[in-house]
Order: structure tokens, then C-alpha cells, then sequence
């Protein structure tokens, strides 16, 4: 009679548990990560685990994994390859809008397979909408399949995304053996064609319209500078109309003045020949500035000065100063205070309350309110703080952006690297965990990641959420609750026969997700597909494949992935655009994945 009140308990605490935290998830009350917590810790104190198997989590393989991977795609955005990449589509939009969606899509889902798609969302959201603005399209045309791309291709390898690290450690942990680097990878790619296919030809057709860039760059209120740019020998703008510069065609920059040989040419027309030492005065906002200055960086042999300074500098930052009201600058020159031996920066342009200023940029009195866009060492930026702070301040800092260079060096070294993990992993010479920190351990043995960077790269929300999660997972097998659920799948369904089951196992993960976190969903229901299995008999590894994906497959809300939440918030999308796209992307890789996985791993 004991073990039967204690099974009882068990099994009701751990139903309030988890309904709780989906409350919390669901809700955003909490914090993911805290929620999670909550969740172990009750689960322990509750006696349902043991205070070892609450904090297993955190120890678990799939875990630490994921934890290098931060890394090890922490060191990749480092080199600037990304942007590089980036920046090289945006050409493709130009000539064929259709065609650059397509390639940026491909593109996303090959890097996502191998690097976290979390932070290569991250570095591609700005980047893709200064492509949208260059292209005269809303950036809610490409948000959205940005995210979606990430997501897709996270689903075609084991390293993708910690789901599926997570429910390989399940399998794992019950006896099963884990998935290999690219067990799932022909359904991963199936999926992922027909999804791409689906917003090629239907989904971005249901893509908000948005509002034009101009729009949007009134909405983040950017500020409008006046910047000296000049051309050098071997620049792809010289010999060039205004109207056919990649400065105007690619980057809208207005051109408000044009110095060459002493002479001044004030607004020039669009059919005005840029000539090699040409000194432009544009008019643009820092969004632009900064798109101009990293796209001229990673591309080596153009021949461009901003603000008197050409873009080979390495480690530097872009900074926002605006001159105090006291300030000892007002009515001087940058000139006459030394500014740029002073505090080691470079002016690239300055904002003035008039529309238009003509003279030099080093020649024009400041005022209070003055805004000045510099470019300094980044290693020098604590420096300019502590003149910020000290008394009698000449500015105040508003914002700070730090610039990044293309290091082809590094770059190769980090690829070799990468290489090396995904041919040591998927060769079983080592085990993915190992694979993962020696080649972390080697980057930081190289000086291409110090360990201080090392520990900012981690998303620690993710590694707590994690450690959460699975303390679920091992509370629904303590008391026996996948048994139950998976009794209760196999005893209602079973004659439909597996596929019905599988459909439903995938549908149900599908839900949850779009509801709660993936990861928490995947240690919830991977345990049940296991059980199932067990009670009709039939191979588990269809069913964790089916929840492995559905975890993943999370299109039609801003809340079940996290991609999809960064890019709801940075394109302005309303909850039931996510939805509409979304759900027919959903219900079409339900059906696919029913009818194909079966086809690769047999009941």
C-alpha cells in the first residue's frame, strides 16, 4: 500500500510541476531559465529526485555540449566571416530580389547545421536589414525567413541545436544508443528543401508588408550625420555616375557636396562622374555609416577614406559623443583641441542642428548638443569613459559599436578547426563532447579566443534552461509517468497502427512547443516516445527522431524558439504574423515528416 501512495504522489507532484511551469512558460511570468530552476528544485525538495539527479543536468553531455558550441560559434563571428558572407549576398538582391531570399535562406541553414543559430541570427539581423534597405524592401520580408532558415538547418545535424543533443542524451540515459553527427540528416535536408520551397513560393507571399526602410529608420529614430568620404585610386566607385555608385546604389547615401581640384559642386546631379580623389560630403544616419565602414573593411582592396582615416584599423569601435552644455569644446574647433591625438579617435562625421554644413568637418565650430560620430581603439574606449566621468566632461558617451574585421587568417584556422570536430565526431574517433572542448581548448591555446570571451560566448540562460529540462525528463521516469502516458498512447492508437502514433507523438510535441521552450518540451516528451515503443513493441528510434523535429519545428509563434523571438522583436511583427506564415509551414512538415521518417528508420 506504501509504494503505491508513494508512486501516486510522485506522479501527481510531478503533473503539478510541469503544468506549472508551462504556466510560467507560457505566460512569461518568469524567466525560462528561472522557471526551470523552480521546477528542479521543487522536483527535489519534493522528494520525486534525488538532489544528484536535480543537478545532473548541469553535468549532462548534452549540456556541455551545447556550452562549447557557444564558443566554438563565438570564435567564427569573431574572424568576421560572417558579415563578410553577408555583405557578398547583398548584390544578389540587388539584380534579383527573389533569387537573394532563396540563396539567404540556403545559406543560413548551411551555417546553422554546424554553428548555434542563435548567435548567427544575432549577427545577421542588422546585416539583413541594411540588405532590405538596400533592396527597397520592408525588413519584414526577410526577418522572418531568417529565422525560419536558422531553424531548418539546425534540424539536419546532431551539433544544429540542443534539442538535439538533449534528446540523444535522453536516448542515452535509457539504455539507447545517441544519435550520430548526421543520423538524421536526409530527413533534416528534406524538410528543410520543402520548407524553404514552401516560403520561396507561397510563405513570403504572407509576409507582412511592412514598412519601407525609410519608415523604419524613422521608427529606431536614427540620426542623420554629415560625413566626408573620399575616394582613392582603385575604389569600384571611381569612373562611375553618383546614380550607378555602389555608395548610392547599394547604400543610399546622399550626396550633398563633392570637392575635386579646389572646386566645390554643390548637390551634383545623378549623372556626376566620380573621379579618384574625390572628397564627398554625404548625408546619412550611423546604420549607414557603419554598413559603409564594415562592408569597405572586409573587402580588401577597396580604397576608401572615411573621416580622413582608410579602414584598415583592426579592434575598433564606433562611438556616439554628444558636446555638454559646459563643455570647453563649444566654439572650438576639432582642429585646434587636438581631438584626434587627444582621445584617440578618428571623427568620422558630426551632426549639426543646421540642415547643412559646408565647411570642413575639423574647421566647424562645435556646440552644445553637437553629436560627433568617431571611430577609436576599442582597447582605449575605458579611457574615454573615465573622461566622461570625470568633472568638467567635454561630452558624454551615448552609444558604442564595436566594428568587426574580416581576419582570413583566423578564419581558416577556426574552419579547420570546425572541420576537424565535425570529422572527429562523425568518424566516432572521438565522442562529440570531447570533439567539441578540445577544439574549444585549442582556439584559446591559439589566442583566437581568450578565456574571458570564452565565458561571455556562453548563453547561460540556455545551460540553465537545460539542466531544468532534463530534471523534468527524469521526474516523469522516477514516477513513472511515461509509462503511463506511453501505455496509454500504445493502448488508444495502437490499432491504428505506428504511424498514426507517430503522427500524434509529433503533433502534440509540435504544440508544446509553439507554447513552451523546445528544449523543455523535447525532455518531456522524449521519455514518452521511448515508453510508447517499449509498449507496442516497435524500435524507439522513429518516435525520438519525430520528437527530436517537432521540437525544432516551431513556425507559428515569436515564443516557441528563440530565434523567432529576437527577430518578432527587431522587425516590429505582430503575434499573428508569425501565425500566418507559420501555420501552414507546420502542418506541412507534419505530414512530410510522418510519411518520411518511417521511410529512413523503420518501426
Amino acid at each position: 500500500m506504501r509504494p503505491n501512495l508513494r508512486f501516486y504522489m510522485d506522479a501527481y507532484i510531478t503533473i503539478f510541476v510541469i503544468l506549472g511551469t508551462a504556466i510560467l512558460f507560457i505566460t512569461e511570468k518568469l524567466p525560462v531559465d528561472l522557471a526551470a530552476m523552480l521546477a528542479m528544485i521543487t522536483l527535489v525538495i519534493s522528494g520525486v529526485i534525488t538532489p544528484e539527479e536535480g543537478v545532473k543536468g548541469f553535468s549532462n553531455k548534452a549540456t556541455i555540449t551545447v556550452a562549447f558550441m557557444f564558443v566554438l560559434s563565438a570564435s567564427l563571428l569573431k574572424t568576421g566571416a560572417l558579415q563578410n558572407l553577408a555583405f557578398s549576398v547583398s548584390d544578389l538582391f540587388q539584380k534579383h530580389y527573389s533569387l537573394g531570399v532563396a540563396s539567404m535562406m540556403g545559406i543560413i541553414a548551411l551555417i546553422s547545421a554546424f554553428v548555434n543559430n542563435t548567435p548567427v541570427v544575432a549577427v545577421f539581423i542588422p546585416v539583413v536589414i541594411q540588405i532590405a534597405y538596400s533592396a527597397n524592401q520592408a525588413p519584414e520580408k526577410l526577418l522572418i525567413p531568417l529565422s525560419y532558415a536558422s531553424i531548418m538547418g539546425g534540424m539536419c545535424t546532431l551539433i544544429g541545436t540542443s534539442t538535439n543533443l538533449l534528446v540523444s542524451e535522453i536516448a542515452e540515459s535509457n539504455g539507447l544508443p545517441g544519435f550520430t553527427l548526421f543520423q538524421f540528416t536526409s530527413i533534416g535536408l528534406i524538410l528543410s528543401l520543402a520548407g524553404m520551397l514552401y516560403m520561396y513560393l507561397v510563405g513570403k507571399r504572407l509576409l507582412p508588408q511592412g514598412s519601407k526602410s525609410q519608415k523604419l529608420a524613422d521608427q529606431l529614430q536614427l540620426r542623420d550625420y554629415l560625413c566626408e568620404i573620399k575616394l582613392l585610386s582603385g575604389n569600384e566607385s571611381v569612373g562611375k555616375r553618383i546614380m550607378d555608385s555602389p555608395l548610392v546604389r547599394d547604400l543610399h547615401l546622399d550626396i550633398q557636396e563633392i570637392r575635386r581640384n579646389g572646386l566645390i559642386f554643390n548637390l551634383p546631379q545623378g549623372d556626376f562622374v566620380l573621379q579618384a580623389d574625390d572628397t564627398l560630403k554625404v548625408r546619412s544616419d550611423i546604420q549607414k555609416i557603419k554598413s559603409l565602414k564594415e562592408r569597405v573593411k572586409i573587402i580588401e582592396d577597396d580604397a576608401l577614406q572615411v573621416g580622413r582615416r582608410d579602414l584598415r584599423d583592426r579592434n575598433a569601435s564606433l562611438i556616439e559623443l554628444v558636446i555638454t552644455s559646459d563643455s570647453p569644446f563649444i566654439n572650438k574647433t576639432l582642429k585646434s583641441i587636438d581631438f584626434r591625438r587627444q582621445f584617440r579617435a578618428t571623427v568620422l562625421a558630426i551632426r549639426h542642428r543646421e540642415a547643412i554644413v559646408h565647411e570642413k568637418l575639423y574647421s566647424v565650430p562645435l556646440q552644445a548638443g553637437d553629436i560627433i560620430l568617431a571611430e577609436a581603439k576599442t582597447h582605449y574606449i575605458p579611457e574615454l569613459k573615465k573622461r566622461e566621468a570625470g568633472t568638467a566632461a567635454p561630452f558624454v558617451i551615448l552609444s558604442e559599436d564595436h566594428l568587426t574585421d574580416f581576419n582570413r587568417p583566423q578564419f581558416y584556422t577556426v574552419l579547420a578547426i570546425a572541420i576537424g570536430i565535425v570529422l572527429t565526431a562523425s568518424l566516432q574517433i572521438l565522442p562529440i563532447m570531447i570533439s567539441v572542448i578540445s577544439g574549444v581548448l585549442l582556439l584559446a591555446l591559439l589566442g583566437i579566443i581568450s578565456m574571458q570571451e570564452m565565458y561571455k560566448a556562453i548563453n547561460w540562460k540556455i545551460i540553465f534552461l537545460l539542466a531544468g529540462a532534463l530534471s523534468l525528463g527524469q521526474a516523469m521516469q522516477n514516477s513513472g509517468l511515461d509509462q503511463q502516458i506511453g501505455h496509454l498512447f500504445a493502448d488508444q492508437l495502437s490499432v491504428y497502427g505506428p504511424w498514426l502514433v507517430l503522427a500524434a507523438l509529433y503533433f502534440i510535441t509540435s504544440i508544446l512547443t509553439e507554447l513552451m521552450s523546445n528544449s523543455a518540451t523535447a525532455a518531456l516528451l522524449a521519455p514518452i516516445a521511448i515508453a510508447t515503443a517499449n509498449e507496442l513493441s516497435y524500435s524507439p528510434m522513429p518516435f525520438l527522431i519525430a520528437v527530436t523535429i517537432a521540437a525544432s519545428a516551431s513556425f507559428m509563434t515569436p515564443i516557441g524558439y528563440q530565434t523567432n523571438t529576437m527577430v518578432y522583436s527587431a522587425g516590429k511583427y505582430k503575434f499573428k504574423d508569425f501565425f500566418k506564415v507559420g501555420v501552414w509551414l507546420n502542418i506541412m512538415l507534419w505530414i512530410l515528416s510522418t510519411v518520411t521518417i518511417p521511410l529512413f528508420f523503420p518501426f
